[in-house]
């Protein structure tokens, strides 16, 4: 099966907008339609809590006429047009379809963070994990939640095979950011996200894109918007992943990212797996 992940961060922006930036992610778009994926996991889609508009739904529908779709967005009292995730998946699957909340702290559970697939066989569950904040205002919090993001990993994984993936906010080791010594303190590169990070692999999960790559330098999923010349300079960070539960790294056949071009932000992640 082929699966796709990227945090395209607005899809209002994506599907309906008319700059320059909106133009080059419906590039990406059509580049994730040309890879034909069985499903597609989209992480801050930045809906409304009703979810995507009736104009949302007709684009969509016109670029992925084969897909169903589902989403989970923010609701208040969390914030309005915050985080969210979508997954598209072809219309021949027949998943059950859950949103879980994981007894994370503040409004995290309302925010649309997580939606799980489960098929015969095992889970595709996909994540947007809450940032560190500005000034790691929301650190302890979001230790918080990876202890029990970890947890439901876990309980998915006593029952079947897991495949997870999203944007997880952090550059796991040194080698996953350009600039580690610079942003020893940074929000993703504090030692609590990267310890936190550690103890989800060490629950009986993979990191794909390692298990294939091993120690390659310089491959990135995402570059500061902020800094114009990031990508350019590949300035970057790896903090989008493809996990899958241990027993069945072996079967893993790709787990790449895709080229989003000029795009700066987020790239989208291909992943392929024979089960």
């Amino acid at each position: 099966m082929k699966f796709i992940s990227w945090n395209i961060d607005s899809l209002n922006a994506a599907l309906t907008a008319e700059s320059a930036r909106a133009l080059l992610s419906r590039d990406v778009l059509k580049t994730i339609i040309e890879h034909d994926p069985d499903v597609i996991a989209l992480q801050e889609t930045k809906l409304s809590a009703n979810g995507p508009t009736k104009k949302h739904v007709e684009v969509l529908e016109e670029m992925f006429p084969d897909y169903d779709i589902v989403w989970n967005s923010s609701e208040e009292p969390a914030r309005k047009g915050y985080a969210g995730t979508m997954f598209l998946y072809k219309n021949h699957l027949d998943p059950l379809v859950s949103y879980p909340e994981i007894g994370a702290p503040s409004t995290m559970d309302l925010e649309g963070r997580i939606i799980t697939l489960e098929f015969e066989d095992f889970y595709l569950t996909q994540v947007y994990t809450p940032n560190a904040g500005d000034g790691l205002n929301r650190l302890g919090d979001r230790q918080a939640w990876d202890i029990q993001y970890a947890e439901y990993l876990s309980e998915l994984d006593k029952d079947k095979h897991v495949i997870a993936t999203g944007d997880y906010n952090v550059a796991h080791h040194e080698i996953d950011l350009a600039n580690p010594a610079g942003n020893r303190n940074s929000a993703g590169f504090t030692d609590e996200e990267r310890q936190g990070f550690t103890n989800l692999l060490a629950k009986g999960f993979t990191d794909t894109f390692r298990h294939l790559h091993n120690d390659i330098e310089g491959v990135y999923s995402w570059w500061a918007q902020r800094a114009k010349t990031s990508k350019i300079n590949n300035s970057g960070w790896r903090i989008d992943y493809w996990l899958v539960s241990d027993r069945i790294a072996t079967k893993v056949l790709k787990s790449e990212m895709i080229d989003s071009g000029p795009r700066q932000d987020h790239t989208p992640l291909l992943f392929e797996i024979d089960l």
